[in-house]
């Protein structure tokens, strides 16, 4: 597993932590999906639902994969494990990232806006100019918008352990991991 995976999930992980106690648990999930989904405005109920259902999935995941002494809790390491073995843990990045990709394009178009791309990702905890590097690095079209498959890709992307260079790298630069 390379550096830029390490720091990718660590990032990850501190902004699950929701409350910053230094575990993930089910009520650190339930918060950043109402967080994500509060910026939907246009998104249908429906899409609404599914980015719910990712975040329970996500959690879900985490538990059955990791939980072994049935604590509720995952930390850092337990995380670590489970979200860079992608035979354990790509069907639910799967489901995540189709999710979210849904929220960001509300008129089915297939194309996702900067502006919603940018307060998806904030309401995750993204910093905003990482957001925008992340955007450029995408290459979006004259209309300042990306392809719904090409977000799918980044996220996907960004939990490989074996990726480095990627466009997902944009989000650790600049942070403290």
């Amino acid at each position: 597993m390379g550096t830029e995976a390490t720091r990718r999930v660590a990032l990850v992980f501190s902004l699950f932590d929701a409350n910053a106690n230094g575990v993930l648990e089910q009520d650190d999930f339930d918060l950043m999906a109402e967080r994500v989904v509060r910026e939907a405005h246009a998104s249908d109920q429906a899409a609404k639902d599914a980015m719910r259902a990712a975040f329970r999935r996500y959690w879900t995941t985490l538990l059955t994969e990791l939980d072994a002494d049935g604590n509720g809790e995952i930390s850092f390491e337990e995380f670590t494990a489970c979200v860079l073995s992608p035979e354990r843990f790509d069907a639910t990045i799967a489901v995540f990232a189709e999710a979210l990709a849904a929220l960001g394009d509300p008129d089915g178009d297939g194309l996702i806006e900067r502006p919603l791309f940018m307060a998806l990702m904030r309401a995750i905890g993204f910093e905003p100019a990482n957001i925008d590097a992340l955007f450029d690095a995408f290459e979006p079209t004259d209309g300042d918008r990306i392809r719904v498959e090409t977000w799918v890709a980044g996220i996907k992307d960004y939990y490989a352990p074996g990726k480095a260079g990627i466009p997902g790298d944009h989000l650790v630069v600049g942070t403290a991991v």
